[in-house]
């Protein structure tokens, strides 16, 4: 494998011109040692200004190659390789860790949750916020527990879900963890342990865990028993959450789960589990599925802060049919998103961009698909906004068991979609829809993610 990779602008797509937003980052890259700056009196009557201690930087990005098991960090500002590390095991899943300093590499089949640290994050020294760059390295440190297979984050927590496994008698569990906490490798994690093997997920929110309950077979209302139907509230106490409270509306075959501000839903055969905090306690409704889905289980779903509409993917067993939904649990409501995949394509991947107002969708022919929300009636209504061909290559030819992916930007409005079949990651442009960057890679990517130091809303006064 080469060792730099430069970023091509594509000039037919650009116009020979570089966005404001890309060309006029700076950064240098310190390759052994974070960035030291000498520790200032918080005491003092000075002020402090952010730009002496932030980092003007487009972050960085985590390839997976389909090759090999194999995953390399390139820097995002010049496209150049800063390293590659050889995993474990061969057989792995890739995100980001909550706050993104963490490429989060993850073998079900060998119990295995590792991390890679992208080398960049930001401290809160309370008078200023406080950047660090420096090269990728790998960790020692790992989430020990049996199939992990869920793994969620919100507001600065990750949650693992371990389904555990039958045949061992291993039951399953769920450990969440901070970048802090992973970067300090520290032990005990918080930890939910059950005396079941499920095949479950959790939600981490502050102090509290909503997570999902297998009841015993006889009284599961599941199909497939190994799906829990109900949700526990569980309260963190010296890093173990005890259940405080279970939700009274079941949720037969449940699978998937996401939250917004306010609210936390899961995906049910009959509908969506919504709950949310009221006076101390959560409470819970089902918002019943719409005619349209006859009989398809809303089995992923996708939340943002920022949205008051969560997305819910329905499809068959099969996969082949998919419908998309927008529900919104303030309004107890669900309705189909007015766009559907074309016939011959079937989507791929899926993000809210990095503030929230918008929902992309990349499909299998290499269409990246934007929604906006826009207020019709009273209520706010998905609408495609545009789309962009990402893909010059026959799609025909990709690669048996591999797709297009994305990853969205948390420090601006840009998407990086990986192609195998051309083997490169373009970086996209999401208020001007166009393609502004190429990283050449020699290697089929497998997924990829975005890792950096995201937006913040940290404000000094």
């Amino acid at each position: 494998m080469t060792n730099t990779h430069k970023f091509n602008l594509l000039a037919i797509a650009i116009g020979a011109i570089l966005l404001t937003g890309c060309g006029d980052a700076e950064t240098t890259l310190i390759e052994k040692d974070p960035i030291e700056v000498p520790e200032d009196d918080h005491d003092d009557d000075h002020d402090h200004d952010d730009d002496e201690y932030t980092i003007d930087s487009m972050g960085r990005l985590a390839v997976l190659s389909a090759e090999s098991n194999v995953a390399t960090i390139f820097d995002l500002d010049d496209g150049d390789q800063l390293d590659s590390f050889t995993l474990i095991h061969t057989s792995n899943t890739l995100t980001s860790s909550a706050d993104y300093r963490f490429a989060v590499i993850a073998s079900r089949a060998q119990d295995y949750v590792g991390f890679i640290d992208g080398g960049m994050w930001r401290e809160d020294h309370t008078a200023h916020l406080h950047d660090y760059e420096q090269s990728p390295v790998m960790s020692d440190f790992e989430v020990t527990g049996s199939r992990p297979t869920h793994i969620l984050s919100h507001d600065g927590q990750l949650a693992v879900f371990f389904d555990g496994d039958a045949d061992a008698g291993t039951p399953a569990s769920v450990k969440v963890a901070t970048d802090t906490q992973i970067s300090s490798e520290a032990d005990p994690l918080p930890t939910l342990d059950y005396t079941i093997n499920m095949h479950g997920v959790a939600e981490p929110r502050g102090e509290y865990l909503l997570s999902t309950i297998r009841r015993d077979d006889a009284e599961n209302t599941s199909v497939a028993k190994i799906l829990p139907d109900q949700v526990g509230v569980y309260h963190l106490h010296d890093d173990v959450y005890e259940q405080e409270q279970v939700l009274d509306v079941l949720c037969p075959d449940l699978h998937g789960a996401a939250q917004n501000e306010d609210y936390v839903v899961f995906g049910c055969t009959d509908g969506v589990l919504s709950a949310h905090e009221h006076d101390g306690e959560y409470e819970a409704e089902k918002i019943a599925n719409i005619a349209l889905l006859d009989g398809l289980r809303i089995g992923t779903l996708y939340g943002h802060e920022e949205s008051d509409s969560l997305i819910g993917i329905a499809s068959g067993h099969d996969a082949g049919e998919v419908i998309l939904i927008d529900v919104n649990p303030e309004q107890s409501t669900m309705e189909e998103l007015s766009w559907q995949p074309e016939a011959d394509a079937t989507p791929v991947s899926y993000a809210f961009s990095h503030e929230g107002d918008a929902f992309l969708i990349l499909d299998s022919q290499g269409v990246l698909n934007v929604l906006e929300a826009h207020e019709e009636d009273g209520g706010l209504h998905w609408e495609l906004r545009d789309s962009i061909d990402i893909s010059e290559q026959d799609v025909s030819a990709m690669p048996e068991g591999m797709s297009f992916s994305m990853t969205v930007a948390q420090n601006g409005d840009f998407v990086y979609v990986a192609d195998p079949i051309a083997q490169h990651v373009l970086q996209i442009d999401l208020e001007s829809l166009t393609i502004t960057g190429d990283i050449e890679l020699d290697f089929a990517p497998d997924n990829i993610s975005w890792l950096g130091i995201a937006e913040s809303d940290h404000d000094h006064d």
